[in-house]
């Protein structure tokens, strides 16, 4: 069975009527300008949208015709003084519209002053005006970056794209600068990110760091929000270490690049800025260098001339000091001769008496120590115990072969050794005789 059923042109066409019946005047509608893209052909394309608790709940495609764009942007940066652009929360005068191939979109034709920031703006603006109270703004611009700065702490998303060609640009520059890298993972938008980029700035004020780097690489206005938080401003301004931010693209700039030491809008610009650093140091060594041996060489120039000239005086001078001086060398030389000729007769005589002396000395010494020696002689050949012994005396000797000297040492029984001139013998003691004794001892 055949179902009735409409062209898809049809419903739309219906939804067309429906919607024109449905809204047939114009309405004035609060949004926030989460896109804004002006085009060369004078239109201007946005996206308005309502967010609830950083949650968007609305979003709708919206146009400015360009017989409208020109008068109504001027018109808006005349009264509020503000550039007309995404972020802004603005209240504007629309007419709904339906296409059947765009879908529904609203056409914006006024807009009013009255709302001169969007609600991001305006918390922005209060932000400011808070951290401007409170001296925070300054904080940072008072620490100064080490003249080369080495350790880096990376504060961003380890799959951010920005973050791997910060790496590249750096890391792997022409000149060969060396760095230390050191990540600390962050959310880097949303609801959690100004907290999670806290946690990582703490920690990474724990270690000794020449500079902390805070890196997003663009985004929407909406995904970047989350910069301009007023606790995060303060924890940036707050830390000892000099803090540097390369958030978004060139459009961008937000209250964290505010209280940042130093801030640049791209990640790689944030890897020129230490490259260009050494770099400066390099020129600054060449120059330096450059200066230094100039100045040397016109020093050793200068120094060459004054020895040059202080040579030819010294050479004038020493040929008349060498003429005076060898003249009064050679009277002095003629003097010394002289006196050491009769020095030397002098010494000659006091030598020969000397030895005279000597001789006479020595022979009678040489007599004296002769007659020394046959005395010593004698008296030695006199003492011999084989001479004495010859006499008829004999040696004793006790059962330890030590010499007897008196009947003491001896008793009966004892064997004893008696030496004579020509020999010696062994006996054993039967009696034993002592003077002052009246009988003998017998065995």
């Amino acid at each position: 069975m055949r179902k009735d059923y409409l062209e898809l042109s049809e419903l739309l066409s219906m939804v067309k009527e429906g919607v024109a019946d449905a809204f047939p005047d114009k309405y004035w509608v609060k949004g926030e300008i989460s896109s804004w893209s002006p085009r060369a052909n004078g239109h201007c394309y946005l996206n308005l949208s309502e967010t609830v608790r950083g949650k968007q709940v609305a979003d709708i495609r919206a146009m400015i015709w360009k017989w409208h764009f020109p008068q109504l942007k001027a018109f808006f940066e005349k009264e509020t003084g503000q550039t007309l652009q995404a972020g802004i929360t603005v209240l504007v005068r629309v007419q709904v519209n339906f296409s059947e191939l765009y879908g529904i979109s609203l056409f914006v034709d006024e807009i009013d002053p009255a709302f001169t920031v969007g609600a991001q703006a305006l918390e922005k603006k209060k932000a400011i005006e808070r951290l401007t109270a409170g001296g925070y703004m300054d904080m940072q611009k008072e620490l100064e970056l080490p003249r080369l700065p080495y350790r880096l702490a990376v504060i961003t998303s380890k799959t951010a794209a920005g973050y791997g060609d910060f790496r590249r640009h750096l890391l792997e520059n022409e000149a060969g600068y060396a760095f230390r890298l050191d990540l600390y993972e962050a959310l880097m938008q949303g609801e959690q990110a100004p907290a999670s980029i806290i946690a990582a700035l703490l920690e990474a004020q724990e270690e000794a760091y020449d500079a902390i780097l805070i890196l997003r690489g663009g985004g929407s206005e909406m995904d970047l929000a989350c910069f301009d938080d007023y606790d995060l401003a303060v924890a940036i301004a707050t830390c000892p270490v000099p803090v540097v931010t390369a958030i978004g693209h060139d459009r961008d700039f937000h209250i964290a690049d505010m209280v940042a030491g130093r801030y640049v809008k791209t990640p790689t610009a944030l890897a020129d800025l230490f490259l260009d650093i050494y770099a400066d140091e390099d020129a600054l060594l060449d120059a330096l260098e450059k200066r230094v041996g100039g100045a040397v060489a016109e020093r050793l120039s200068a120094m060459a001339r004054r020895v040059d000239a202080l040579s030819a005086r010294i050479r004038v001078g020493l040929v008349g000091k060498v003429h005076a001086g060898e003249q009064a060398v050679a009277s002095r030389i003629a003097r010394v001769r002289l006196g050491l000729t009769q020095k030397f007769a002098a010494l000659q005589r006091l030598s020969d008496a000397a030895a005279h002396r000597l001789r006479f000395a020595a022979t009678a010494r040489i007599g004296t120590e002769i007659s020394n020696l046959a005395l010593k002689e004698a008296l030695i050949k006199a003492s011999d115990p084989r001479k004495i012994l010859g006499l008829g005396y004999v040696l004793v000797t006790g059962s330890d072969n030590k010499v007897l000297k008196t009947v003491d040492r001896v008793a009966v029984g004892d064997r004893i050794g008696v030496r004579f001139s020509d020999g010696s013998l062994t006996a054993k003691v039967d009696e034993v005789y002592a003077e002052g004794r009246d009988k003998a001892e017998t065995a």
